[in-house]
């Protein structure tokens, strides 16, 4: 897409197929409209000066008396405004249709992507692109349907003006070329404010990114001042570009108008001149221009706005364009105890790839994975998740050999918990039930109390608020939350990536053992630094410094499957 030019055909193309029939019908609609405004200016004339009749046969004008004229005024003015109205309506409709598919589509993309394909991406950026951004593109659209608009009235104005008086023809091209001139000045400019104004609203996000938590983190090295500072630079940027868009805008339109009022006045000069042109012909092209005012300054508004767009519908396509991995359907297959063997696997990053071999996932036992940070030992449970390629992959369930998609067929029903996450539910039954659409109320309340939340939620219980002050649960509560979620989610395979790390030893182990008692058919995969989970264990894989060489891992000492 060239710097500058308004992103025309890209607005197009990402105009879902179904919605363009409906914006051919809102063109057509707004022509037909700006045909009936015409006519009724036209008929405005003879109301004013009803001894002259203009030379157009098609309307019932000439010996229809006052009455008639002022009917047919009435008439066509009433078909205008309703025309107008509907069109308008329609255009509602496809504007806001148009910003649903976006956000739906890009949110699907990204559900869909593949890890790798996220490696680049901030969660501020996306955070972004998904909110923001979107919006920023919608109004683009929304200005292209005010261009549109503005096109077939200055078409429709400009068609009856000609007939009226087509000596007034010449001036067309003038006025063509003046509001060419108008609609293009400042271009390069504005295109360079709406990129910049775009990536600052990405640093803004990125400053506003889980604000409690940077709170925290900022006041414990007291840079309360420079938060507050560097927070002001980036508004203050951002501030400084949507003023300068506004400069811009106010200058393209005074231009507009100057050329307008050029253009007016040369329709005047030129009727002066030539002979045969009667008062109420000019009268009429007048009043058929005059109605193209008005537009001037939205068209100007609308091309700001399709440069504005276009650096936003840019990184919506990037998006769009993110590299996606999902599964075939595929009839679940059933482990039913017996022994997953990955005898050899390559996973990178890190950097020299990470080597494992002569792994068993057995149902019921615990793995735990341990390592230095930036070992590799995400994008270890990441493949083991079935959620990342690996480089190299050699397993065996029984005596069949796996590919990696027949793998990740086996432990499609999983349940990953990371770190970081946050439930994003309003309430604890509504975050349990997501995990577990069809689960009762005992059922709910039976795994809270496996992982010790129960006493927490005596007062307010599955109703719980997770957002309210007042109800609010700590990291701890909320990492027991979403292991609850993995007990009744009853998985094939469970990959918990420090998601104990809240909860002190005690209350891990705890938890811990009471998950593996309620999930006696479970593949149990925990990456933690403490070493009180090695007595949970069945066996243990310890990434060393020495990545690059296979890493074994190790059986518990007398918990060796018989």
């Amino acid at each position: 897409m060239r710097s500058g030019a308004p992103p025309l055909h890209a607005l197009l193309r990402s105009l879902p197929s179904g919605d363009r029939l409906p914006t051919l019908a809102y063109v057509v609609l707004s022509l037909i409209s700006a045909c009936a405004g015409s006519v009724a200016t036209v008929l405005l004339v003879a109301l004013v000066q009803p001894s002259h009749a203009l030379p157009l046969p098609v309307l019932p004008v000439p010996g229809g008396g006052m009455d008639t004229t002022a009917g047919a005024f009435a008439l066509v003015t009433a078909v205008f405004a309703v025309l107008r109205w509907q069109a308008s309506r329609l255009g509602a409709r496809l504007t806001a249709r148009y910003g649903l598919g976006l956000r739906r589509r890009v949110q699907a993309r990204l559900v869909d992507a593949s890890l790798p394909a996220l490696a680049n991406a901030t969660s501020a950026e996306i955070a972004n692109v998904l909110t923001y951004n979107t919006e920023i593109v919608v109004q683009g659209f929304s200005a292209l349907q005010q261009l549109l608009v503005a096109g077939v009235t200055a078409a429709a104005s400009l068609a009856v003006a000609c007939w009226v008086s087509p000596v007034l023809l010449l001036a067309t091209p003038v006025l063509g070329l003046l509001g060419l001139l108008g609609s293009r000045a400042f271009g390069r400019e504005q295109s360079e404010v709406s990129r910049a104004y775009v990536a600052d609203m990405t640093r803004l996000f990125w400053h506003s990114e889980d604000f409690p938590r940077r709170l925290r983190h900022v006041r414990s090295y007291g840079r309360e001042d420079a938060e507050k500072a560097s927070y002001g630079d980036v508004a203050a940027q951002l501030c400084e570009g949507y003023a300068r868009q506004l400069e811009l805008i106010a200058s393209g339109r005074l231009l507009l108008e100057l050329a307008a009022a050029s253009g007016i006045a040369l329709v005047f000069a030129l009727a002066h001149r030539w002979h045969g042109i009667d008062g109420s012909s000019l009268m009429a092209v007048c009043l058929l221009l005059g109605r193209l005012l008005p537009y001037l300054v939205s068209t100007r508004q609308s091309f700001q706005q399709l440069r504005l767009a276009a650096p936003a519908l840019e990184l919506w396509q990037r998006y769009m364009g993110l590299e996606t991995e999902v599964q075939a359907p595929a009839p679940p297959r059933v482990v039913s105890g017996a022994t997953l063997r990955i005898e050899r696997l390559r996973v990178s990053p890190p950097a020299g790839g990470l080597h494992v071999c002569e792994l068993d996932l057995v149902p019921g036992e615990l793995t735990l994975v341990s390592g230095d940070s930036g070992i590799g030992k995400s994008s270890l449970v990441d493949v083991l998740a079935g959620m990342a390629r690996p480089d190299v992959f050699v397993a065996r369930l029984g005596s069949d050999v796996l590919d990696f998609d027949a793998y990740r067929q086996l432990v499609s029903n999983g349940a990953y918990v990371s770190q970081s996450v946050r439930p994003w539910q309003h309430t604890v039954r509504e975050c349990l039930r997501w995990a577990a659409p069809a689960a009762t109320d005992a059922s709910l309340r039976e795994a809270l109390a496996d992982v010790g939340l129960d006493r927490r939620l005596v007062d307010t219980g599955l109703d719980t608020s997770l957002a309210d002050a007042s109800s609010r649960l700590s990291g701890g509560e909320l990492q027991r939350l979403l292991l609850a979620q993995v007990i009744l989610r009853q998985p094939v395979l469970a990959v918990l990536d420090e998601a104990t790390s809240a909860l002190d030893a005690a209350s891990e182990q705890a938890v811990l053992t009471a998950m593996k008692r309620r999930l006696p058919h479970t593949v149990m995969v925990v990456v933690s630094h403490r070493n009180g989970v090695t007595a949970l264990a069945e066996q243990c894989l310890v990434i060393g410094p020495d990545r690059e060489r296979a890493v074994k891992p190790v059986r518990s000492p007398g918990r060796a499957r018989a």
